[in-house]
């Protein structure tokens, strides 16, 4: 545990302006289409009183993804309405019949054919992608990078996707999904964005933005004054940022993105400061394994850089924390199941304002005894073993893997 957590500011970014392109409107017209799934339920805001009170803050809420459609994780929000929007596009639907009846329907199925999406994953990903091509009845494949947990393989195996693991680490596993899907006429689902390959990226992180509005509606007159968010490109965390910027305006909590250090390349590029994206390579060995990416996405990272105060790298110890701290309550307070990468963000919270060796980062994070800070368990245990592995022995195995 002496690996010391790092942090870059950005303390004029708040008053930036923000692209309105993750904005409520947007997010209305994902969570419409999630919605007309038959298994879509909200997922539950959990107040943590208890917790909030032993760490010195006045609230502390954690959105619990493990509750998202079945899957475990919030991943399939991107993915299915990434895929609704690429089939309605084919179709000529306007975005107002995007609905999941809609695009099940017997003659549109009949009119698209064949059509088969490809995607590089470590798991939850896949597995959106998996769950929502088979519900709409067209064709999934999903390559894993190296090291990827075997529960996670056939986890998505079982929604019927062609999938296997690659001997490469994610970003070169991206790389080999593109190659597959130019060669074979399938459509890439990625949420990292290059050159040419910006709209399917952006439609993801548009789906991202209904976990963001249920949040809002959820904390109703209570206004966080933290929100800390995970990332590994940066495509959740970018939208859910871009959604609360907009929605809040002036008022916006301080947002503040956690990164492994050995995936932290949105934090090399916030400490770089020089217009240009900053990658990681090797193996990205990290216990956060849907966290594990070494190449930013541009479109996340634009708004981010709008909207993002803080970026912190912090090391496996913390994410490890999380998992215990959320699935050991205190008093009344709720238990979360909480994978590696889902409890990167409640980890470092609980560290930060438990450990007064870190009382100066408090400071420059700015929590005090009335911050109401907010996080995202954006996963439960998605790969049963390592989850108790980490937290009934302590163990913290190497991995090289990524969302």
């Amino acid at each position: 545990m002496n690996q010391p957590i790092q942090i870059v500011q950005r303390p004029a970014a708040k008053s930036r302006s923000t692209s309105n392109q993750f904005d409520i409107k947007t997010a209305q017209m994902a969570r419409g289409f999630h919605t007309s799934f038959p298994e879509y339920s909200p997922t539950p805001l959990l107040p943590l009183k208890e917790l909030a009170g032993y760490l010195g803050a006045a609230e502390l809420y954690v959105k619990d993804e493990s509750k998202r459609f079945g899957l475990n994780a919030f991943k399939v929000l991107g993915g299915s309405c990434c895929i609704g929007r690429y089939i309605a596009q084919r179709l000529n639907l306007p975005v107002s019949q995007l609905t999941y009846d809609q695009l099940t329907a017997p003659a549109v199925r009949q009119q698209l054919g064949e059509l088969t999406f490809v995607t590089a994953t470590d798991g939850n990903h896949g597995r959106g992608v998996a769950w929502t091509a088979a519900r709409l009845g067209v064709n999934s494949v999903v390559y894993m990078p190296k090291g990827s947990a075997r529960e996670r393989l056939e986890n998505i195996r079982a929604l019927g996707a062609h999938a296997e693991i690659t001997s490469w680490n994610y970003d070169d596993t991206v790389r080999f999904a593109s190659r597959q899907a130019q060669e074979h006429g399938w459509v890439l689902v990625q949420d990292t964005a290059w050159s040419g390959y910006t709209e399917i990226p952006t439609w993801i992180m548009e789906g991202y933005t209904t976990l963001a509005l249920e949040i809002v509606e959820q904390l109703g007159d209570v206004r966080p004054t933290h929100l800390f968010l995970q990332a590994g490109v940066g495509a959740m965390a970018g939208a859910v940022a871009g959604f609360f910027a907009n929605y809040y305006g002036g008022d916006c909590p301080v947002i503040t993105v956690v990164e492994p250090h050995n995936a932290n390349c949105l934090f090399r590029t916030a400490q770089a400061g020089d217009g240009r994206l900053h990658s990681v390579g090797g193996d990205l060995s990290t216990i956060m394994a849907g966290l594990a990416c070494g190449e930013p996405c541009s479109i996340a990272w634009r708004v981010l850089e709008a909207c993002a105060q803080n970026f912190l790298s912090v090391p496996d110890y913390v994410a490890a924390k999380g998992m215990r701290v959320l699935g050991s309550p205190l008093g009344g307070d709720p238990r979360i199941i909480s994978g590696e990468s889902g409890a990167a963000t409640a980890g470092l919270v609980a560290e930060i304002m438990e450990n007064d060796a870190h009382i100066q980062l408090r400071r420059q994070l700015k929590l005090y005894r009335d911050s109401r800070i907010l996080c995202i368990s954006t996963e439960g245990d998605t790969d049963r073993e390592n989850y108790r592995k980490i937290v009934w022995d302590g163990q913290y195995p190497s991995t090289s893997q990524a969302p």
